[in-house]
């Protein structure tokens, strides 16, 4: 049976901080003076509404600061869980610029003892790397200053204190921050935490502004697995988009990318695919019984700004949106999409609104204005700048026009620069205190462009969200998250085995949907550069991305791909379970232990154990014990290969040789 987390002291602290607005835990500075939640005093309420759907309390309260400021407070509170959220907005309504607005964060105490700060880093250099914190210690800062959220840092925390502890997130694409501190002589442990980090910024009448999606998800014990899976199903159960216009619930899926099947040289996307390339390799597909769920259709395609067919350089001719007339003439590729949803597969497409190449070439050819262009001197890359209304129109239009016109099922979106520099520069252009304001207008016109983009794939049968993606992970934050899924979780992971065990025991924990490709370069995951059951295993993840060459390889093993497609169509059911990790975690350099994790359905009880021995383990054996099972209910294991049973809590896995992996089946037993 699935555990209650219903909290009754949560459903006392989020009714209590709606009954006294004075007592909420949000402040900012308005004109040099610090304002600490929304005291009667200083502000005289404008209106308000609450309801009730979904599991979910929703409040909206608005309040008038003076003639122009008007602030408006957006909570939700999910029962079930004992979760509350909020964001807030700032909007001048009058006709005068409203003074400075800065030091807009959110502030909370905990009191208990020994806290313990645990979580993960970002991608790009630190992997995922997980880290526990003695915040009793030592004051602890994370700031993220690059313009894309999850790099480098992760804006998702778990403190444990006293006999709990409270899972923290907060959700921005753009600039964040958090501190935890504690306080020995009361036993609290103080947490702040902001978005924009340089926020200082008049509003101009008519102006919009909200801050991050703050969340505040406490539980009542002191366990990491138990927090990781309280976690899990808060998030699967109001966090992950819907898949379609009916409603349902997202559920696994594969996808493959047939741009290394051309024989043609290929510079990284789909720079190499044309009109003639696509059906031998899907035919193939269908021929061979290999069908993924989604073809994927990723860089390249699109005509150069000043009007050419880019052969190499996908990254530099971003821009244009319209399809590269020489590669696709007419509507060939309407007819490649039509052709794979005739047979019951649906098209990915990429696209990388958030940067321009050669702006006055897009000016003379594609009606762009260059003032949208954001640059630097030194600075490679140009941001194209959706914060602009009209900016924003003209890129979304080309965009939408695209999906329909080619009845393209998901919208895959990249970025692949570091924008808060050149945030910060507008903002010097725009005039005296105006930090932050660029930011704030483009992550929230960047929120509001999936909106749309989700909106129109939906009205022809499509997605009802989009692949997240920033060179990897670099745009995971909650509230993207709730429009998008990260196909690929890492650009890093394709890399080794290693890597991709170490980045499931840790990112699994805060982000349970989630992909990574099987294979990209012969050279990476696997030492022979063939597919095998270890590359597999490993890859077992909600999103599989296959990529093979159906037709250029004349050695493919058919056989490893149906084996491969099929166990992880049996494992999949239980990826969206609760989640253990039995291993110590390992970083990517590591292959001389195991890695073992297990996924179980309490309310089935059953689930799927998968343990490595890595590729230089001198040990044949690991002792594992499974958290989920007791002495009154122990579990049954059973292998995928070789059809032994075992029976009880605690287990020794036995392996042949390194370079291994076991898929086991839980299942309960009786005594």
């Amino acid at each position: 049976m699935r555990v209650s987390y219903r909290n009754p002291q949560a459903d006392a602290w989020h009714k209590a901080i709606l009954k006294d607005p004075a007592a909420f835990p949000f402040r900012f500075s308005y004109g040099g003076q610090l304002i600490q939640g929304f005291p009667g005093g200083a502000f005289t309420l404008a209106d308000k509404s609450v309801r009730r759907e979904g599991g979910r309390e929703t409040a909206e309260i608005c309040w008038q600061k003076d003639d122009a400021l008007f602030v408006t407070l957006r909570c939700a509170y999910y029962e079930a869980y004992g979760v509350s959220e909020w964001t807030v907005w700032f909007e001048n309504r009058g006709r005068r610029d409203t003074f400075v607005l800065s030091e807009a964060e959110t502030f909370l105490a905990f009191p208990g003892k020994y806290p313990v700060l645990k979580g993960i880093l970002g991608d790009h250099g630190n992997d995922y790397r997980p880290y526990a914190l003695d915040v009793a210690a030592q004051p602890r800062h994370f700031e993220s200053n690059s313009g894309r959220a999850t790099h480098v840092c992760f804006p998702y925390f778990n403190l444990e204190y006293g006999d709990g502890g409270v899972m923290l997130a907060v959700g921005w694409a753009g600039t964040w921050r958090a501190d935890f501190c504690f306080d020995a002589a009361k036993g609290v442990t103080h947490y702040r935490a902001g978005a924009v980090n340089q926020l200082k910024t008049k509003l101009r009448p008519g102006e919009k502004i909200r801050t991050a999606l703050f969340v505040r998800a406490p539980y009542g014990v002191r366990s990491e697995d138990y927090a990781a899976n309280f976690w899990r199903s808060w998030f699967i159960a109001h966090n992950l988009p819907k898949a379609d216009g009916k409603g349902a619930c997202v559920s696994p899926f594969s996808t493959c990318c047939i741009a290394g099947d051309t024989g043609r040289p290929n510079s990284d996307g789909s720079i190499s695919e044309d009109h003639t390339t696509w059906r031998p390799s899907l035919e193939k597909m269908l021929a061979e019984d290999v069908k993924v769920d989604f073809r994927w259709f990723d860089a390249g395609w699109y005509m150069a700004p000043d009007g050419s067919s880019p052969q190499k350089d996908w990254w530099g001719t971003v821009g244009t949106w319209a399809l590269d007339p020489k590669k696709w003439p007419g509507d060939t590729f309407r007819r490649s999409t039509d052709f794979a949803r005739d047979h019951g597969m649906k098209t990915i497409m990429w696209f990388e609104p958030e940067r321009v190449s050669d702006p006055e070439a897009l000016a003379k050819n594609w009606g762009y204005d260059p003032r949208w262009a954001v640059q630097l001197p030194g600075v490679k890359a140009i941001s194209n700048n959706i914060g602009d209304p009209a900016c924003f129109r003209w890129t979304l239009d080309r965009i939408l026009h695209t999906l329909k016109e080619n009845k393209v099922e998901m919208y895959r979106e990249d970025n692949n620069s570091d924008q808060a520099l050149l945030w910060r520069h507008l903002d010097g252009l725009d005039g005296n205190d105006r930090a932050g304001i660029t930011e704030c207008k483009f992550i929230d016109a960047h929120y509001r462009l999936w909106d749309e983009i989700i909106a129109c794939t939906l009205s022809y049968g499509g997605c009802g969200f989009v692949d997240s993606c920033a060179s990897g992970g670099g745009r995971n934050d909650l509230e993207s998250l709730r429009r998008g899924l990260p196909l690929l979780r890492s650009d890093a992971d394709r890399t080794t085995a290693a890597l991709r065990l170490s980045m499931t025991a840790a990112f699994n924990r805060w982000v349970p949907f989630c992909g990574a490709s099987n294979k990209e370069k012969p050279d990476q995951l696997s030492p022979t550069g063939t597919l095998d059951r270890y590359v597999w295993r490993a890859s077992y993840l909600p999103i599989l991305n296959v990529d093979s060459q159906f037709v250029q390889d004349p050695g493919q093993d058919f056989g490893m791909l149906r084996w491969g497609l099929r166990e992880w169509k049996q494992v999949s059911a239980y990826l969206l379970k609760d989640f253990y990790v039995l291993t110590p975690w390992h970083t990517e350099k590591d292959v001389f232990g195991f890695t073992a994790f297990a996924f179980y359905d309490p309310e089935t009880a059953s689930g799927v154990l998968l343990a490595f021995r890595q590729e230089k383990c001198q040990e044949d054996s690991l002792p594992v014990t499974l958290p989920f099972a007791s002495e009154g209910q122990p579990c049954t294991l059973k292998d995928q290969d070789t059809d032994e049973v075992l029976t009880g809590r605690a287990f020794t896995l036995r392996f042949s040789h390194p370079r291994q992996a076991r898929l086991m089946w839980i299942s309960s037993s009786t005594p």
